[in-house]
């Protein structure tokens, strides 16, 4: 079987990765500097699908690191209702794997007029989102074909944990994010088979995280919905038992993933709860009664293992889309470029 644009994607999200850590040297250092002295006070993020999950990631990273709050602004507040943002010292960071959606263009034009220091974060360092911000980082990830991003959002997620090691000049984060295509290389190939021996049929599922690991569980959840067709949400491990737990019965599937952070005693006690209640709970970053614990990458740095956990995930979740009769490269009624308004 010739191997779908989606599988050769993720394979070469480890070369991906590192072309990223050698291009982006200068662009990383002249943000990073930029930030030190604008020193802001908060950090709006613009981006919609995989590239907010990014975002996500980012408000995670920027929070536990520097202690700065980090929120998404809506884009059609500049596009659709055309309100100024006022973001005197603050910074804004606009992540998109094209920089061409009409929205998140004029997000960042309105950003930057309403005094924030802004960056690209494209894999297009020619594009209108680039040319409205005050600094690029390019991704450097390639051409990317199919559909569903996978490279390209890893390489988001990287220039993000990258630009915050310059930004605090953090020996050990700047280590972590230099040994990611070792650890890249290395995730993508891990089995995962029991979880989709168990998803083969399914049609629904939880996602769980918490911290960094939450913005993976929502990208993972919208991988499985566009790949596969399996109504998955995303919850964080604390909110789903705000409610969305009382929906968990029987032979519900939950994925849970955890890493080896502050957060994942919590997340494994809401995965044993997950299995009390019946549910066919899979576990990653240790080990929780009723579970099945899948493997990992193992002593990582807990700001960037999430980001190793989907490179495992998107290998499964491609095959899974196959094994399901979907084709992984050509979601129903989506287009890789995405243009709203």
């Amino acid at each position: 079987m010739t191997p779908s644009h989606m599988a050769r994607e993720v394979a070469e999200i480890p070369e991906a990765a590192a072309r990223f850590l050698d291009a982006a040297r200068a662009p990383l250092a002249r943000a990073g500097a930029a930030l030190r002295d604008r020193d802001p006070h908060l950090i709006a993020t613009v981006a919609r699908g995989s590239s907010d999950h990014a975002a996500t990631y980012l408000k995670y990273a920027a929070e536990l690191v520097a202690g700065v709050p980090v929120a998404s602004v809506g884009p059609s507040v500049a596009s659709i209702y055309g309100r100024p943002l006022r973001l005197a010292g603050a910074a804004a960071v606009g992540i998109s794997q094209s920089g061409q959606s009409p929205d998140i263009v004029e997000a960042m034009r309105a950003a930057r007029d309403g005094g924030a220091l802004t960056f690209a974060v494209t894999n297009h360092a020619d594009s209108p989102m680039a040319a409205a911000t005050d600094h690029c980082l390019p991704l450097s990830a390639g051409e990317e074909r199919s559909v569903a991003a996978t490279k390209t959002f890893v390489n988001s997620v990287l220039a993000g944990l990258a630009l915050i090691a310059e930004w605090r000049d953090d020996a050990a984060l700047r280590r972590a994010a230099a040994g990611l295509p070792d650890a890249f290389g290395r995730a993508v190939a891990l089995d995962w088979s029991p979880l989709s021996d168990r998803l083969a049929r399914a049609s629904q599922a939880f996602v769980l995280g918490r911290g960094p690991g939450f913005a993976i569980a929502c990208e993972a959840s919208l991988k499985m919905k566009e790949t596969c067709g399996i109504h998955a949400e995303a919850y964080s491990a604390a909110e789903v038992l705000h409610g969305p737990a009382a929906i968990v019965q029987a032979q519900f599937p939950v994925l849970a993933l955890g890493v080896g952070d502050a957060a994942l005693p919590q997340l494994l006690a809401t995965a044993e709860r997950m299995a009390a209640q019946g549910a066919d709970v899979f576990v990653t970053g240790g080990a929780a009664q009723g579970a099945t614990r899948l493997p990992v990458v193992e002593g990582l740095h807990p700001l960037v293992a999430p980001l190793v956990l989907i490179a495992t995930y998107y290998g499964f979740v491609e095959a899974l889309a196959r094994r399901r009769g979907f084709d992984p490269d050509t979601p129903p009624h989506l287009r890789k470029v995405t243009e709203t308004v």
